[in-house]
């Protein structure tokens, strides 16, 4: 659905972007994560035409953003920067005002994406006396209206109070659900993107750190929870056969390189020690997050 080679962005003389490599399958809900000036607005602008690359290709379903706009983002809906309405209008005629400079909308499809985002009932009232939580909803309705395949969202929950966050999770996720729309989301809340995404990417100092399965961010490789009739003599056990170097009081191993929970498995049950349960300790996109940044070199 996105597919960005080799992209290189400098503003004068900073390096938005040096060289980005990424690619969004159709279907997901795809992450991209990063502190403020690591590039993910930049890359969000290039992904919708509104800045124009130093180097490198942005391809939007299927289609090159720099030489056929019009195609590539007939079927994207986007929330990008901060939303502005005409406060003295009603959520609705702002609708089809925003609609109106793209094409014509049915007022079906008006009413259709009010219902989707829970604006029903509220439509018509002006947008002045919406709360901060129905005004990112109008902006989720305007994203909406051209029934797009892909969605891409800058930061959908920010200002929103805790109800607010949990009621746009919410949303994301059953449009992604119903309509099987490919959503790529943009976020400084680690647990809202740990919540809603299935893959992630992180941009730190604008190069691409990691790209991977929110699984594959929040799995710690070496060390499994053990849950067994003695844990002292397993561990006793294990340590002789060199396929763990330690253990702690909250029943976890931690596996010498090399040792899978399968051999792990294996030298229990052939030393009779009965394995109830083995898992491996997960670990938190934040703390995932921030360790990557942190061991990650600065830029030259």
């Amino acid at each position: 659905m996105i597919q960005l080679q080799t992209l290189r962005k400098v503003f004068g003389q900073r390096v938005a972007l040096a060289g980005l490599d990424l690619h969004v399958p159709r279907g997901v809900i795809f992450g991209l994560l990063g502190h403020n000036g690591a590039g993910k607005s930049t890359t969000i602008g290039l992904l919708l035409g509104q800045v124009w690359p130093t180097a490198g290709e942005v391809r939007v379903c299927g289609h090159d953003v720099l030489t056929h706009r019009a195609l590539a983002l007939a079927r994207v809906g986007a929330i990008f920067e901060a939303p502005v309405f005409y406060d003295y209008l009603s959520g609705w005629r702002n609708l089809e005002i925003l609609a109106s400079y793209s094409a014509p909308t049915a007022s079906a499809r008006i009413r259709e994406v009010v219902a989707g985002v829970g604006l029903t009932g509220r439509e018509h009232s002006l947008v002045r006396t919406y709360s901060h939580g129905m005004r990112a909803r109008l902006a989720l309705a305007q994203a909406l209206l051209p029934a797009p395949e892909l969605l891409i969202l800058d930061e959908p929950t920010n200002g929103l109070d805790p109800e607010g966050i949990h009621e746009m999770r919410e949303t994301i996720r059953r449009l992604h659900a119903e309509f099987g729309l490919t959503i790529l989301l943009s976020s400084h809340l680690l647990s809202e993107v740990q919540h809603l995404c299935t893959r992630i990417a992180v941009l730190h100092q604008g190069r691409k750190v990691f790209d991977g399965t929110l699984a594959e961010a929040t799995r710690t490789r070496d060390r499994v929870r053990l849950d067994t009739d003695d844990f002292p003599a397993a561990v006793a056990e294990l340590q002789r056969a060199t396929l763990v170097s330690g253990s702690d009081e909250a029943g976890f191993l931690t596996l010498t390189p090399g040792t899978t929970t399968a051999a792990l498995v294996k030298a229990l049950v052939e030393r009779d020690f009965p394995v109830h349960s083995v898992a491996r300790e997960e670990t938190t996109l934040e703390h995932f997050y921030l360790s990557l940044v942190k061991r990650t070199p600065p830029a030259p």
